[in-house]
């Protein structure tokens, strides 16, 4: 009973002000964060806004990186009147409303007019060809903000007279920023392991961040007041509940641990267990580029030529990371993971560079031999460069027999591929054209794999 009375005092004190949010909205180009690819000192969009010359523009990101804040806050630095539409309700009625506003301002008093149009991917073909003639003329300078691509979504003749600007999620460090500024707003103090739950589960939206930071306050604001303390601080608990998420243990030891039986079990192929961990790392709060990256080292490193597709697939997946950003991101991951873990493995790329290293490092080098030197510039073949060299497309199959190495290196073994998947394939066509080996070694058995864990073990 006490919990749910300290819950209903926590939700009078957020019902009596305004919403963090919209306090903390930047007053100043200079207040936003995480947009210094667009707004720092020289960069496109700032250098636009600051000499009064912009045109029309579309703004290109995920909810809460900014982009109303943004379209303010160029209607304030030019002369120009602001007028803000939303394409979910407004109608073609409202559209021509705005135009007739427009061009009584100019014709009375010269001003011009930023049109917002929030959504505007929302915007049918009808309504958006309302608006093509007043920003082909200048009438209007509009200013579109969407979350989908809008390649997709604009009509193409709006978007080809406006200038496309892409919003990034918002990085931690900058959502740790604006946690601090609605902390120092609210006159409260947190935990740091409470901030970065909060911003961890953000997915690099600074308005969730401040939502849920402003009930994290509001409850540790009712704990305060009943333990007599002045100022409220912000636990992890609070945090948790706020998000209605409980925190997974996951410091520094956690990270290499999850990530080596995250890699192992894919190599063991156990695709259930590859989604477990990888759940669980999405969940914890892991980088998703951190997560693409070893997809694609391990898909050369375990499994190779067993099948071509895989570094294809892990590839895809980090560029769909990059493209997408999560949460939606998380199924091009998973469908990754799955291929990958149930792909036939060859560990034998891995196995043969490390060999080659070691005989670039533990053998004579040897010199270039001189059919293979370079014959393309002057005087080269009074040198006999590439004096003998056998074009091996002149040849039955593509291949002839010809000497590739040093001398002291000839014959040497670094590739042996396996009976496994397309890798097959490959070693029937090597036995047809390889010399005998003269090197059987195996690597260390003690190599470092790309988990930071042993190969052997």
């Amino acid at each position: 009973m006490a919990d749910d009375l300290f819950g209903v005092a926590a939700e009078e004190r957020l019902a009596s002000r305004g919403p963090l949010a919209a306090r903390l909205r930047p007053r100043r180009l200079d207040d936003v964060v995480g947009q210094d690819h667009l707004l720092g000192p020289g960069q496109p969009l700032r250098a636009l806004v600051d000499a009064d010359r912009l045109s029309s523009v579309v703004l290109w990101g995920p909810a809460g990186t900014g982009k109303t804040t943004i379209a303010k806050l160029i209607a304030e630095a030019s002369s120009s009147a602001f007028e803000q539409l939303s394409a979910v309700n407004a109608s073609v009625k409202d559209v021509r409303a705005v135009i007739a506003r427009a061009e009584a301002r100019l014709g009375e008093r010269s001003v011009g007019t930023i049109l917002f149009l929030d959504e505007v991917h929302r915007f049918n073909k009808a309504q958006q060809d309302a608006l093509l003639p007043s920003v082909e003329s200048g009438l209007l300078t509009l200013v579109g903000a969407t979350t989908e691509n809008p390649f997709f979504e604009v009509n193409p003749p709006l978007l080809s007279r406006s200038t496309l600007f892409r919003l990034n999620p918002l990085d931690l460090d900058a959502l740790v920023a604006v946690a601090h500024r609605g902390l120092a707003e609210e006159g409260a103090t947190a935990d740091d392991d409470a901030v970065a739950h909060l911003v961890d589960r953000a997915g690099g939206d600074a308005r969730h961040t401040l939502t849920s930071l402003e009930v994290a306050v509001a409850l540790a604001a009712e704990r305060a007041g009943r333990d007599g303390e002045a100022t409220p601080h912000v636990v992890l608990a609070d945090a948790e509940a706020a998000l209605g998420t409980k925190a997974l243990r996951y410091g520094r030891d956690e990270h290499y641990d999850v990530v080596s039986a995250f890699i192992k079990s894919i190599r063991g192929s156990d695709p259930d267990a590859s989604l477990y961990w990888l759940a669980r790392m999405l969940d914890s709060g892991e980088d998703a580029r951190f997560i693409a990256r070893r997809l694609v080292i391990l898909a050369s490193e375990d499994i190779g030529l067993a099948s071509t597709q895989a570094l294809l697939v892990a590839d895809a997946a980090a560029r769909a990371v990059e493209f997408v950003g999560l949460p939606e991101a998380q199924l091009n991951l998973a469908h990754a993971v799955v291929f990958l873990a149930t792909a036939p493995k060859s560990n034998r790329v891995t196995e043969a560079i490390a060999k080659a290293f070691d005989d670039v490092r533990n053998r004579p080098a040897g010199e270039v031999p001189l059919h293979l030197r370079d014959a393309h510039y002057s005087g080269a073949k009074t040198l006999d460069h590439g004096k003998g060299y056998r074009y091996p497309h002149y040849h039955d199959g593509g291949w002839v027999d010809q000497q590739y190495r040093p001398e002291a290196l000839e014959g040497r073994i670094y590739y042996e591929p396996t009976s496994h998947g397309a890798e097959a394939a490959v070693a029937e066509r090597l036995s047809h054209i390889r010399p005998q080996p003269t090197n059987q070694s195996k690597p260390d058995a003690d190599a470092k794999s790309s988990d930071g864990t042993t190969q052997g073990r």
